[in-house]
């Protein structure tokens, strides 16, 4: 349980900086400002597809197939990929506002300062996962705290002080470029440039489907919404901002399960346990939130309280899900699993176009039903196995 604390806290800090930061420089700049979080909470997913391969993928080599320097070499291919796709999103930037049916005059500027800050969130993540799998979960959480404050710290101060949204953008976005310079040169070891793209991907390849699905989910599917009237725009927007940082969190149960499970110390039985008592937390929080923001947004409270609960129901029936999941594509058939996953998210994405205000939470609801269905028939198959002497890892 203090694992799966200690890494949600490093993954709850870098979710709630950008969330507060937005909401204060639209105290401070300009109202609009707010709208960031929409506008490039898409992108969000390129950074968990190449944190999937280049962060998580290569740690679990390195320790199922012995390459010592895998993390390392995944740490710089992924900022390799990570400066293609963001810088190339960068520059095709006013193209990317118009898409996404925003004024580029409000949000150009603090447009492609998130996007810079996605990239540089993006090499945080990779530098932390090889922490974890080190197991050096107190240095992760303290870089993670150090890096999220002075970012912080340095953007509002900056937007205060200045009032400008320019001079604010730049000097946070080259005190952010030092710091990742810094963490790089103390955490990367030695880089060989030998990369197995093929077992990376296959090792979490779930995570990185996932990933792909939601970001077209989100592209399309909140332009769906939207289109049926600000009171459910509003709506949605508030559930997100009271559910996106504990979804964040809720990856800490992934990511101490696939450690576990690479180091042949995996206990089903005892992950579920403390999955479910972490989950009540992050459930507990979500009401908190709510209940503390709604004077401030003053959604429509029968909408928004659809979208709350359905997000809570779907936080109590996730580590069911998540933790077979974890264990089956480690253990049984990457394959399988991930075809399953495609399959829970492609009936996600088909109802993400279905003609209702309520498209994208019925396509989550739904996408969950049938991954429940799916792990336990397929941990089900698995059992069975092991009765008959297939498998050999003791759970």
């Amino acid at each position: 349980m203090k694992r799966l604390l200690r890494v949600s806290f490093d993954i709850l800090i870098t979710s709630s900086v950008p969330i507060l930061s937005w909401f204060l420089l639209g105290i401070f700049l300009d109202k609009n400002l707010i709208n960031i979080f929409s506008l490039t909470y898409p992108l969000q997913c390129i950074m968990g597809m190449i944190v999937s391969i280049f962060g998580v993928g290569a740690n679990i080599t390195q320790y199922k197939n012995g390459n010592p320097n895998m993390a390392d070499n995944g740490i710089f291919y992924g900022i390799v990929f990570s400066m293609v796709c963001f810088g190339g999103i960068i520059l095709k930037h006013k193209s990317y506002i118009d898409f996404m049916n925003m004024d580029q005059t409000i949000y150009q500027i603090f447009c492609i300062y998130s996007i810079t800050q996605i990239f540089f969130h993006t090499i945080l993540q990779l530098i932390l996962t090889k922490l974890y799998y080190k197991e050096e979960n107190k240095k992760a959480n303290k870089i993670a705290v150090l890096f999220n404050m002075i970012n912080f710290s340095v953007l509002i101060s900056m937007a205060i002080f200045t009032r400008s949204q320019l001079v604010t953008a730049v000097v946070t976005g080259i005190v952010m470029f030092v710091m990742i310079v810094i963490l790089l040169m103390k955490n990367v070891e030695k880089i060989d440039f030998r990369f197995s793209l093929k077992d990376c991907f296959r090792y979490d390849s779930v995570s990185f489907c996932v990933s792909f699905m939601f970001l077209i989910i989100y592209l399309f599917g909140f332009s769906n919404s939207f289109e049926y009237g600000p009171q459910y725009v509003l709506a949605i927007t508030f559930a997100t901002l009271v559910t996106d940082m504990q979804w964040d969190a809720e990856g800490a149960v992934k990511t101490v399960a696939k450690i576990d499970i690479a180091k042949k110390r995996f206990s089903y039985s005892q992950h579920l346990k403390n999955a479910i008592k972490f989950n009540f937390l992050l459930m507990l929080s979500v009401i908190i939130l709510s209940l503390v923001l709604y004077p401030f947004y003053k959604p429509d409270l029968k909408i928004v309280s659809i979208f709350i609960l359905l997000h809570i129901l779907d936080f109590a029936i996730a580590p069911f899900i998540m933790i077979k999941t974890c264990f089956l594509q480690l253990e049984d058939s990457a394959v399988k699993m991930t075809l399953n996953m495609m399959i829970a998210y492609f009936i996600r994405t088909v109802m993400s176009f279905v003609p209702t205000p309520f498209c994208t939470i019925i396509g989550q609801m739904s996408s969950a039903g049938y991954e429940g269905i799916c792990t336990k028939i397929n941990y089900r198959k698995y059992e069975k196995g092991k009765e008959e002497g297939k498998y050999e890892l003791k759970t």
